[in-house]
């Protein structure tokens, strides 16, 4: 019944051109022209050299990639199907509320799965040489997917539906500015960029540039700050979540 009900929240989605535009058209888009045209300045690293924007962007596009899906999309469909009553019906439908749960995460992996093959594949065509392992993007990517999909139920079970559309799209817009995915942290002002850093986005982004651009084994401390908000969205969630 979970694989069930994941294939078809995966088809609805893939269906919706507005969350196909929020989690895979834009991405893209903001990859290749920052990437192509001569916009971000990267940061110079310890041995003086600047790399190329596509190693940069990468790894934040990747990240915000995570948030469209687990975060935004989430939040908006979920908020929606709450006010039209499908939430309720499928509570008391045979699959439990914690199965309908566990199918809607596994439909936003999949998502995120499709988009990061194909924003690797845009970023490899682009000149990228990723570096690090493996085993330490993926911890990121889980653990940036469970703090962002508790933050987008925990909005779309307490606000209303055309509320958590507003507030998911602004905060969207407002990570995407300041949490460290085309724009570095460095080029805010001392003081913001410690509250910055804190941010999920923030910590994912920076951590997955942390493996993929400059090599490094296990960034602990982003792991810590996503684990943070994990199990903070999660816990509230779970707690505060409105099926009606």
């Amino acid at each position: 019944m979970i694989v069930a009900q994941a294939a078809l929240e995966t088809r609805m989605l893939l269906r919706n051109g507005e969350q196909l535009l929020l989690t895979v058209i834009i991405p893209s888009l903001l990859l290749v022209l920052f990437s192509t045209v001569d916009i971000v300045t990267v940061p110079v690293s310890a041995t003086g050299d600047a790399g190329r924007p596509v190693d940069f962007l990468a790894p934040g596009v990747l990240a915000l990639a995570v948030m469209s899906t687990a975060f935004t999309g989430q939040a908006i469909a979920t908020g929606f199907e709450r006010r039209y009553g499908v939430l309720k019906r499928l509570g008391a439908s045979p699959l439990p509320r914690w199965a309908l749960m566990a199918a809607k995460t596994l439909s936003v992996l999949v998502t995120e799965v499709l988009q990061i093959v194909l924003l690797t594949l845009i970023a490899l065509a682009l000149g990228w040489d990723p570096r690090g392992g493996a085993g330490s993007v993926l911890l990121l990517l889980v653990l940036g997917t469970a703090a962002f999909s508790g933050l987008g139920l925990l909005m779309a079970g307490t606000l209303k539906a055309e509320a958590t559309l507003a507030a998911a799209n602004l905060v969207f817009l407002l990570l995407l500015v300041g949490g460290g995915v085309i724009v570095p942290l460095d080029r805010f002002p001392e003081a913001a960029q410690s509250v910055l850093g804190l941010l999920p986005i923030s910590a994912l982004s920076d951590g997955l540039r942390d493996v993929l651009q400059h090599g490094a084994s296990m960034p602990w401390g982003d792991l810590g700050i996503l684990a943070g908000w994990a199990v903070l969205g999660l816990g509230a969630a779970a707690r505060f979540f409105r099926w009606e």
